[in-house]
């Protein structure tokens, strides 16, 4: 899934639909990621898809790579980083808003945006 993105960055595919459940595809190459934020709305699982980064969770870091979880409650401070060309990870949590993942002009970092 992550390969046929072609060079696309951030949420490159979300899950449609009008259940309880929100998933995206999240994909940034090597150094990129999306920057420190709080997310107060919702509890959220990462699973590596592909390549390797890290998610930092109240300055914890934790690797992710394909098969691999992490849980991040809500009202933590969290952050990605992308250690690889390619990687990827799924994001899992109860519905809300739309996510939107920008990318920055510089810094080489995104921001995340529940809209």
């Amino acid at each position: 899934m992550a390969a046929s993105a072609a060079g696309r960055q951030g949420v490159v595919w979300t899950l449609e639909g009008r259940g309880d459940l929100n998933a995206n595809l999240v994909r940034f190459g090597s150094g990129r990621g999306v920057g420190e934020h709080v997310n107060d709305e919702v509890d959220v699982v990462f699973v590596g898809v592909s390549g390797s980064g890290t998610v930092v969770v109240d300055g914890e870091k934790f690797a992710l790579g394909p098969g691999r979880m992490v849980f991040v409650p809500k009202g933590c401070l969290r952050a990605t980083r992308s250690g690889s060309d390619e990687f990827a990870y799924l994001t899992v949590h109860q519905r809300r808003g739309p996510l939107r993942v920008v990318a920055r002009a510089s810094g080489g970092s995104a921001s995340a945006d529940a809209g």
